[in-house]
């Protein structure tokens, strides 16, 4: 589904952030992208969802190459990934609820088709109550529920996530956890960029260690018997 062949990344002439980049990300697979603060996660995340392009090297995306793809021709694969950012990225000027429709809306589906599902799952995330509340006045972890509910309602083929869980606390981090796993037992591939090894050691699944500038990829943690 998703491959990233001898990828560099960088900004300007500066040198790269990261380089020799190999990632094959199956369809239906699970993976936690980490690795310290700054090393290069939220721009390997960029390259997965599109909105950035590689220095050097070739991203394949749902069978196709789109490293150089016209930008006119890359909002349907978008369309096709759920995507969780660290700022959010909601507006302001739209309910928790049409926040989340949203994906569906631009699917061009009617609020009688998703207005069930919808309210389903923001209730699922904690935010029942909270249908008709605009951003500016939820919490930050509230938002970032919202986020979370908007980037899986439209169920994605692909669903990135970049530290889903720093603004929430440990009860609704195991919850929103659980609703990847869920999620990805429907066929959605996974990956979580996170700096938490804790969160990382809960799941038997591949790891992406981002070091030193690149990636190596370690198998799932082997589970020991009683």
């Amino acid at each position: 589904m998703l491959q990233l062949e001898n990828v560099a990344v960088r900004y300007g002439s500066d040198s790269d952030i990261v380089r020799d980049v190999n990632v094959h990300i199956r369809p239906g697979s699970f993976h936690f992208l980490t690795g310290p603060s700054g090393a290069g996660k939220t721009s390997i995340l960029k390259l997965m969802y599109l909105a950035l392009r590689p220095a050097a090297g070739r991203v394949s995306m749902f069978g196709q190459d789109v490293s150089h793809l016209p930008r006119r021709e890359l909002p349907p694969l978008r369309r096709r990934i759920g995507v969780v950012f660290q700022d959010f990225r909601l507006l302001d000027h739209l309910t928790a609820f049409d926040n989340v429709s949203l994906p569906l809306r631009i699917q061009g589906l009617t609020d009688e088709a998703y207005r069930e599902d919808v309210e389903e799952l923001l209730t699922w995330v904690g935010l029942g109550e909270r249908l008709d509340w605009k951003p500016p006045t939820l919490s930050g972890g509230e938002q970032q529920r919202v986020a979370i509910a908007r980037a899986v309602v439209a169920k994605p083929a692909s669903f990135l996530a970049d530290e889903p869980t720093g603004n929430v606390d440990p009860q609704m981090g195991q919850r929103l956890i659980k609703l990847s796993v869920e999620l990805n037992k429907l066929g959605t591939s996974v990956v979580i960029a996170t700096h938490d090894e804790a969160m990382v050691r809960q799941l038997s699944v591949p790891v992406l260690r981002l070091q030193g500038g690149t990636v190596r990829t370690e198998a799932p943690r082997q589970k020991v018997s009683a």
